[in-house]
């Protein structure tokens, strides 16, 4: 055909996710048909699924699965671009696949992607399928599911027009919903790596003394106070990274282990994912 409207390749592009130019030139093999382009895209993409394996899937979002307060399941369904993400169909299949952690309670991702999800259709074949008609490199990176407390789930979008790329998912050993959905906000914001700081792995604290040790001596600090000014930065080391001794972010003045003594109630565990990072 002659040429392609821009507008029915803007069209192609919000139903199959696939790139401007495969759109352009599916359009183009197919003279026109919708349905014949989109067979076009599907043949392409299903050539391409090796070479996608080891481009980098850094874009994404987090969904969760919520029970009442008994039962949350956090994932990270990872993608190529914001574009994609953003896709009613990738967000489908997040829903789909964190549902299905939440009934079938796999231990891991490795059996998680083996399990049998539809019928003779394991997770990891449905992740295949998503692969060629969305045109990238599609993987599930983590998920956390808790269901022995009181269970919360936050998620936080920093982008409106794109689906939530924070969630952090808090379980507590007593039933108060509304500290549980302060403590996740604070959990999602301010990025704690620990629960207390006896959760910190001694390599860890090791590392983190070394440093301050040698940054005192860099700074000229007299010898006999380096002991303490390392116990001291090591100190807010722990005071950043461990949920139990950060300031809550809606009261500053108290630390997290302070507003959970308030209420008589204890952290029992907590996950925080953010898209593309550890």
């Amino acid at each position: 055909m002659a040429g392609v409207a821009a507008a029915d390749v803007k069209r192609l592009r919000e139903l199959t996710g696939a790139g401007m130019m495969d759109c352009k030139r599916a359009l183009e093999e197919a003279e026109g048909d919708f349905d014949k382009a989109i067979e076009v895209l599907r043949i392409k993409g299903a050539k391409d699924v090796g070479k996608r394996q080891d481009r980098n899937a850094s874009n994404g979002l987090v969904h969760a699965h919520f029970e009442g307060t008994s039962h949350g399941v956090l994932l990270e369904l990872n993608c190529e671009t914001d574009f994609v993400a953003k896709t009613q169909g990738f967000q489908d299949l997040a829903a789909q696949v964190t549902s299905f952690v939440a009934t079938t309670k796999p231990g891991d991702v490795a059996e998680l992607m083996a399990a049998e999800i539809e019928s003779g259709q394991t997770v990891q074949e449905l992740l295949n399928e998503a692969n060629i008609s969305l045109g990238e490199k599609i993987e599930i990176r983590r998920f956390a599911r808790f269901e022995d407390g009181s269970v919360f789930v936050y998620l936080h979008k920093h982008d409106p027009a794109l689906p939530p790329s924070v969630g952090a998912l808090v379980e507590l050993d007593v039933d108060n919903e509304e500290l549980a959905k302060g403590i996740a906000q604070h959990i999602a914001a301010m990025a704690p790596r620990y629960l207390t700081r006896e959760d910190v792995p001694a390599d860890v604290v090791a590392n983190e003394r070394r440093i301050a040790e040698e940054t005192a001596r860099e700074e000229g600090k007299p010898e006999a106070a380096i002991s303490k000014i390392v116990d001291g930065r090591t100190n807010g080391f722990f005071k950043d990274t461990c949920l139990l001794e950060q300031s809550y972010v809606r009261d500053n003045k108290k630390t997290i282990k302070t507003i959970l003594a308030e209420s008589n109630a204890n952290v029992t565990r907590f996950a925080r994912f953010k898209v593309g990072q550890a």
